[in-house]
């Protein structure tokens, strides 16, 4: 594991600083109880203030991080996820993803194309002013058909890749907006490029939020060649 890389994923950070005061809360309950135990109750009434902002502290930050689990700072350009794919019949394909920490997944997908879907966050000008980049998680991984008429009738694949789960800042921004005054918006975007045997794919995302689906020198000449070659 890379803990260079783990430490600079926001939700690690916040539940890092959560775990932090929370151990400060129990230090605070041990004194407070001591002050109890020897009657100071000016003293007791001042560590139970301190015990309470400090407690009060653990679940917002703890709450924070849950929210921004599978969120990542976004650079100039991130790297998403390496995209191997190999033909197992005719629209039907198996894929190999990898992430840029070394863990991979197989699925395997129905169409012509694969496309991938990402979920971006941005903030208000106070926080951009702050430094505060913009935010990214890979959302889904779907099968594209060519033809309309087939896309709406064939069989959908649809990989959701649901590492925030239910409780995530997308949701609470649209549920409860004035919890989360400083994100500005919080948006999708997608690439899609065509299915090749033994292809292989590299899915960037840039500082506007906008996905880079980039196949290798190898992929690009299959992708350009006549059906049937």
């Amino acid at each position: 594991m890379d803990w260079s890389k783990l430490l600079r994923l926001p939700a690690t950070v916040l539940l890092l600083l959560a775990t932090v005061f929370a151990l400060i809360t129990l230090v605070q309950l041990v004194v407070l109880r001591r002050h109890l135990h020897h009657r100071r109750r000016l003293a007791a009434s001042g560590r139970a203030l301190l015990c309470l902002g400090a407690f009060a502290l653990t679940l917002l930050l703890a709450g924070a991080g849950f929210a921004l689990r599978g969120y990542r700072l976004l650079g100039e350009e991130a790297p998403i996820v390496d995209i191997d794919a190999r033909i197992l019949s005719p629209q039907r394909w198996a894929l190999v993803l990898t992430w840029p920490d070394g863990s991979f997944r197989q699925v395997q997908l129905a169409g012509d194309d694969w496309r991938v879907e990402a979920v971006v966050l941005k903030w208000k000008l106070p926080a951009l002013l702050a430094g505060m980049p913009p935010l990214y998680r890979l959302d889904r991984l779907s099968g594209r058909y060519d033809d309309a008429a087939q896309e709406a009738s064939a069989a959908r694949t649809v990989i959701d890749f649901g590492e925030a789960g239910a409780f995530d800042l997308r949701t609470l921004s649209k549920q409860y907006p004035q919890w989360l005054p400083e994100v500005d918006t919080v948006y999708g975007s997608g690439a899609f490029l065509p299915l090749v045997d033994q292809g292989h794919y590299s899915v960037s995302l840039m500082r506007t939020g906008a996905l880079v689906a980039r196949p290798d020198e190898a992929t690009a000449r299959r992708i350009g060649q006549p059906l049937g070659d």
